[in-house]
């Protein structure tokens, strides 16, 4: 079943990507192609997160509000003391790992289901964030955080320089640490039977609360990565910037097989169902289609999505 959905997905890929490169006249360009990887860069960090929750039998819904307060507070800071970039990656994880933390301990402790717990934390979250901040947007970056990044460099016919990016070293990274906690790590194995059967996961032995403040807390901690690509690519903070976000992570993750039920899915379904979302809305942005109509697609992706893993489960069963 994982095999056949990452083929659909990889061919699914494959047709689009043709389609739109004969119909349109710059999805194939290296300029076009760089932008897409830079700018969804935020979504795979943020999709690797959601990925383990999702694998562990939860969901999490707070995670552009942990995103957002990560960034301003990281912001807040470098733009008064010199941390430097080690810094800047300290103060943004540690603050996403400590909210991840609150989501764990609440969905532990009240046993309730975690799309409630994380919807409250949602609005608890970005309520307190914009009665701090009173909604002020942050534009006072130190001059070595607005310099751009790029290794590997190279030049087009036309001067365009591309390369390997920053926000791609940092996605890359987020995606090798997942395939190592999934595919390598005993925690992973604990994290995937948490999502089969929680009850069984308890009489084996396992800490049930140890396993949501690690699913919720790396949540919390690509949050935070997924803070700092988004404040460099950006360059300001805007604390209502990423309402409704979670829409298009979830909807990545779910096209890339993840079950919402929980135990199900793989990395790189997930990679494939992050590049699939790019690409369509890449596509529907060059086809100068209305972002309203992309919303809706968007979500009848995810319902197409969903019905389709349902229907492979039963047959499956």
């Amino acid at each position: 079943m994982k095999t056949l959905n990452n083929k659909i997905l990889f061919a699914t890929i494959l047709v689009l990507s043709l389609l739109l490169s004969f119909f349109t006249n710059d999805f194939a360009t290296i300029e076009n192609l760089y932008d897409v990887v830079n700018n969804y860069t935020m979504l795979m960090i943020l999709a690797c997160g959601l990925f383990i929750v999702l694998i562990s039998g939860g969901i999490d819904i707070s995670f552009p509000a942990i995103t957002i307060i990560s960034q301003y507070l990281m912001i807040s800071l470098i733009s008064k003391y010199d941390f430097g970039f080690l810094g800047v990656f300290i103060i943004a994880s540690a603050v996403g790992i400590l909210l991840g933390f609150v989501n764990a301990i609440i969905i532990n402790k009240l046993n309730v289901p975690s799309i409630i717990i994380t919807i409250s934390t949602l609005n608890i979250f970005y309520g307190a964030l914009f009665y701090l901040t009173k909604g002020v947007w942050l534009y006072d970056y130190p001059e070595w955080f607005q310099e751009e990044i790029i290794f590997i460099k190279a030049v087009t016919a036309d001067d365009f320089v591309y390369g390997l990016s920053f926000q791609t070293v940092i996605a890359i990274f987020a995606v090798v640490l997942t395939g190592i906690i999934v595919n390598k790590l005993s925690i992973g194995r604990k994290i995937y039977a948490l999502g089969g059967n929680q009850d069984a996961t308890s009489r084996i032995g396992f800490n049930i609360l140890k396993l949501h403040l690690f699913a919720y807390g790396y949540m919390g901690f690509m949050a935070g990565l997924a803070g700092v690509v988004q404040a460099y690519t950006v360059q300001s903070v805007a604390p209502n910037s990423l309402l409704g976000y979670e829409l298009t992570v979830l909807a990545a993750v779910v096209l890339g097989g993840a079950s919402l039920s929980g135990g199900k899915g793989t990395l790189t379904g997930t990679i494939m169902g992050v590049a699939l979302l790019a690409i369509i809305q890449n596509g529907l942005n060059l086809m100068n289609v209305s972002s309203y109509w992309q919303t809706i697609i968007t979500g009848i992706i995810i319902i197409v999505s969903i019905s389709a893993t349902a229907l492979g489960q039963r047959k499956g069963a």
